[in-house]
């Protein structure tokens, strides 16, 4: 199948190599002048859960392709978007008159409203999915990155399309568990709730590396992301069918984030998501914060914490 990731980022990335493997004709679309700055190789540096355990650390250079134009309708069969919330907006203008009969494949996190995120594209082309891969670039420019062993599908019609039947496939054929999301709209809202109770601190505190084995920090966030779960409620979200996604912010605090920290201090690919989260003038945790808050105040919903960490994102890095 003939696939085009947008962007190269961390999860476009570990997926579009994935994809690849399985012997799919894989492209990067990057911005102009990107392709040259980028090299002709890419070192790959993943923890492959997909793979026997003592087989998951995956060390080799890969030689992705790009492409600094985007196709023509009817050049590519699935487009896939995996980038940074604050990031969409301009991928979706860009696709916008060049999606054709193209898939698109939304493997980002959200906290607008889905088919609003996607409008003026058809949402009946459009897949949801919750991105199977997280990490970050080392400063030589090496992909530090775990690959999930499943991929999570979900859909906002009653109906499953033979689109998403399709997505699924090409996901199968990479080696992937395919699982479905009964609530995809309530995930993407969930999972940005966690994000931001975490970036209120790691900007307090400098980067996601500073709150590694940083006990006091991580119980911090779990109290934010307790007074933020009302806000996902406000929003029209049953809790109930997220209860493991949202189980560290019910249970005791304290017991949480001894847990927590002593994971991502001792468990390899845990830290390494910390890790490589290193780049204080990183704009996505001040955009993830800053549009929580703001959603929060708009419904009423008091949300004290994050308001005592706004300082650390009200502004950009060298404001």
């Amino acid at each position: 199948m003939r696939i085009l990731m947008f962007g190269r980022g961390v999860i476009a990335s570990v997926t579009g190599s994935a994809l690849a493997g399985a012997g799919h004709d894989v492209e990067f679309y990057v911005r102009p002048g990107r392709a040259a700055s980028y090299g002709d190789e890419l070192g790959l540096d993943i923890v492959d859960t997909r793979r026997p355990r003592r087989d998951q650390r995956v060390r080799q250079t890969w030689s992705p392709r790009y492409r600094e134009d985007l196709p023509e309708a009817g050049d590519v069969d699935l487009i896939v978007v995996s980038l940074p919330h604050h990031s969409i907006p301009g991928a979706i203008e860009a696709l916008s008159t060049r999606l054709g009969d193209a898939t698109l494949v939304m493997l980002s996190n959200m906290w607008d409203e889905p088919l609003d995120v996607i409008a003026p594209l058809p949402p009946e082309q459009v897949v949801w999915g919750i991105p199977p891969a997280g990490g970050g670039f080392d400063q030589a420019g090496r992909l530090q990155a775990t690959l999930l062993s499943t991929v999570a599908l979900g859909r906002l019609g009653a109906r499953q399309t033979d689109r998403e039947l399709a997505v699924r496939e090409v996901f199968s054929q990479a080696g992937f568990g395919v699982r479905e999301q009964p609530d995809i709209r309530g995930w993407y809202f969930v999972h940005t709730v966690t994000d931001a109770s975490l970036y209120s601190q790691a900007l307090q505190h400098g980067t996601m590396a500073d709150l590694i084995g940083n006990t006091a920090a991580l119980r911090e966030a779990m109290l934010v992301g307790r007074e933020l779960l009302p806000v996902v409620a406000a929003r029209g979200v049953d809790l109930s069918r997220h209860r493991s996604s949202t189980s560290a912010f019910r249970l005791p605090s304290r017991l949480v984030a001894a847990g927590f920290a002593l994971a991502n201090s001792k468990i390899p690919f845990v830290r390494r998501a910390f890790e490589t989260h290193d780049d204080p003038a990183a704009e996505e945790p001040r955009a993830v914060c800053r549009d929580v808050l703001a959603e929060a105040q708009r419904l009423g919903v008091p949300t004290p914490r994050l308001a005592a960490a706004a300082e650390g994102f009200v502004r950009g890095p060298n404001a």
